[in-house]
């Protein structure tokens, strides 16, 4: 399928609302970004410390729908840890956890935030506004973040999380695998270690600002054209995704992962911001899968930063894609 631009009849600027936020973003925070990228980086010890305070505030950013339920859950699978929260409307599944048997749809949702922050919490309320009043629950995977953990240890972890979800009955025709940034990055490494072993696609798969090069090279190289994501500072993203990727080489399989002709690709959904730095890496995905012959629709939201659909009140954008992805997912439940 064709790109898209979503322009909301602005001549592809965006609503005035998002410039406003952007400008005042850019002004306020982009001098702290630029000291990140000329002074030793903070390190993993302090990192770790101001992990909490960073997700709170993400969390309290993104409101989570009134009348949505959270189930946290952790269970042993395959030698390693499960772990993560069942998602739904409380006057849905009753027991907080759907049942398989039921035949309908769930979500596997897989969060970003660079493999560094965030968790199931910070992405509730997106999660939740993306399957209200669908019927369904979701199930938001809490995979192991650096730098205490290194590369593969969340991509190890989205692919159990997914084998556990197919061990408890579900049918990988019910599940919709969905992620944003990193989490994106995971969804396609899920999609070609099923490949690999054997194991069924998901029916359908939708992605939000995915990541495509963790080495983040083709994020510096967009920024040193001009592109100026009002959230994130390209250098200093590469200076911290390195605390998950370690030395790990650009051209490991699963750093930028390949989707080939032999492979049963869900048909997915793209969205990203037209301003943010990681506008390429969205596009690779959406060429790659072209490329190997699955269906793929691409939407550029213009006048957008990064994983601008987990701030509804931020921008009117953010409501309208969250909308449209919703309309995806609709379309394909089981």
């Amino acid at each position: 399928m064709s790109s898209t631009e979503i322009s909301d009849g602005l001549a592809g600027r965006g609503s005035l609302r998002a410039r406003t936020l952007n400008g005042y973003i850019w002004r306020t925070a982009r001098p702290m970004m630029g000291v990140v990228t000329r002074v030793p980086l903070v390190g993993p010890a302090a990192l770790t410390t101001v992990r909490p305070a960073l997700n709170t505030s993400l969390a309290a950013i993104s409101p989570v729908p009134r009348g949505t339920r959270a189930t946290v859950f952790r269970a042993g699978h395959h030698g390693g840890q499960v772990r993560g929260e069942w998602v739904h409307e409380a006057d849905r599944f009753g027991g907080g956890i759907p049942d398989p048997a039921s035949g309908r749809s769930i979500l596997y949702y897989l969060h970003g935030s660079g493999y560094l922050i965030c968790s199931p919490r910070t992405h509730r309320g997106l999660v939740a506004r993306l399957t209200r009043r669908s019927g369904i629950g979701a199930f938001s995977l809490d995979y192991r973040l650096g730098p205490r953990h290194r590369f593969p240890a969340g991509g190890d972890d989205a692919i159990r999380g997914y084998r556990w979800l197919l061990s408890r009955g579900f049918a990988a025709d019910q599940i919709i695998v969905a992620g944003d940034s990193a989490g994106g990055h995971l969804a396609q490494d899920l999609i070609a270690a099923n490949h690999r072993d054997g194991v069924p696609q998901p029916r359908a798969m939708l992605l939000i600002s995915p990541l495509y090069d963790p080495s983040f090279d083709m994020a510096c190289a967009l920024e040193r054209t001009g592109v100026r994501d009002p959230h994130i500072d390209a250098v200093a993203a590469r200076r911290l995704l390195r605390m998950y990727v370690g030395g790990a080489a650009g051209a490991h399989a699963r750093m930028r992962v390949a989707l080939t002709p032999d492979m049963t690709i869900p048909d997915t959904l793209i969205q990203f911001g037209e301003r943010e730095v990681m506008a390429d890496d969205a596009r690779a995905v959406h060429a790659n899968i072209l490329a190997a012959g699955g269906t793929s629709e691409l939407q550029e939201w213009a006048g957008q930063g990064h994983v601008f659909q987990m701030f509804p009140y931020f921008t009117p954008e953010s409501r309208k894609a969250v909308r449209q992805a919703k309309n995806f997912l609709d379309a394909h439940l089981a």
